[in-house]
């Protein structure tokens, strides 16, 4: 059983700063990409940001220079530092991670999600 487990979310004021943490558990033989997703009112959820096992990043336009992305392969976590927030921000963030089981296989898992929401 393998689990994603987020933490960080919460209220923040416009041009505040606030980092998520996703932890993953269970039985994983390797992680590959691991990203955070967002889903806000009436929306599609969107990719936020991914990086990959090797350090590699990408974000989407809307976050670049504000968001960052990083991973901590020790601990399997991965983390995303958001500064200079807007309420536009505000929406559901899921972590998403591709592990590699024991028996090889590739699966991909979601987090229950954490609210981050920004407002004065």
């Amino acid at each position: 059983q393998v689990k994603l487990v987020e933490s960080g979310g919460g209220l923040v004021q416009p041009g505040g700063s606030l980092r998520l943490s996703c932890t993953a558990s269970g039985t994983i033989g390797n992680i590959n990409d691991m990203a955070w997703y967002r889903q806000s009112f009436g929306k599609e959820r969107e990719l936020v940001a991914s990086i990959t096992s090797g350090g590699s990043t990408n974000y989407a336009d809307s976050v670049k220079g504000r968001f960052t992305i990083s991973r901590d392969n020790a601990k399997n976590t991965v983390y995303l530092q958001m500064n200079s927030l807007k309420p536009e921000d505000t929406a559901a963030y899921y972590c998403y991670s591709r592990i590699v089981r024991p028996t090889g296989y590739e699966t991909p898992y979601w987090g229950q999600g954490t609210q981050v929401t920004v407002s004065s």
